[in-house]
């Protein structure tokens, strides 16, 4: 997931996690995690790192957040359910982006809920579209599950991630093999 964000906190930390799937990758600043970078490019260590190093010039180093969160990562995408309990940084989203992601955090490990619902439970039942909208600029993917939330039949919908809508069945039915085995 490629993003760049206007007014965001330059991060200066990076770390990279290795999965099955590939590579991936986890950005902090000072305040909490800024991007992850999921591992459906199936890209080698040295070209993630090209990548991060061209968005991120400035992170050179990792710290204790990015350490624990590659590691948290690793593990998820190993099939385990994993609580990230980590602090992000979301300066420079909307306060509406803001309460979306706060509401998206909440949905469990393995279940799923559709745009209309976000919108419901944060009291804006027409805004349907606008939580579509936070949902294609969260740089927080897994983190911030945003691949658990489905359009209103049930479809899957889009997804901003490497792989798209691929991306997207993959992490759900990951889920929901292991939540039955868990």
């Amino acid at each position: 997931m490629m993003r760049v964000r206007q007014n965001s906190p330059e991060g200066k930390y990076h770390s990279f996690f290795k999965t099955l799937l590939g590579f991936g990758g986890v950005i902090a600043g000072e305040q909490g995690l800024v991007e992850v970078f999921l591992p459906f490019s199936g890209e080698r260590e040295e070209i993630l790192s090209g990548r991060i190093a061209a968005l991120y010039p400035d992170a050179r180093e990792e710290n204790r957040l990015t350490r624990k969160a590659a590691l948290l990562l690793e593990h998820y995408f190993a099939g385990e359910q994993i609580d990230f309990d980590i602090p992000l940084d979301l300066t420079g989203f909307t306060a509406f982006q803001r309460v979306v992601y706060g509401a998206v955090v909440m949905i469990p490990y393995g279940s799923v809920t559709s745009y209309g619902k976000i919108a419901e439970k944060i009291g804006k039942p027409g805004a349907s579209r606008g939580v579509g909208g936070a949902m294609a600029a969260n740089p927080l993917p897994v983190i911030i599950p945003c691949h658990r939330v489905l359009g209103a039949s049930g479809k899957l919908t889009g997804y901003s991630a490497p792989g798209g809508v691929v991306s997207k069945r993959w992490l759900l039915d990951m889920e929901a093999k292991n939540i039955l085995t868990t």
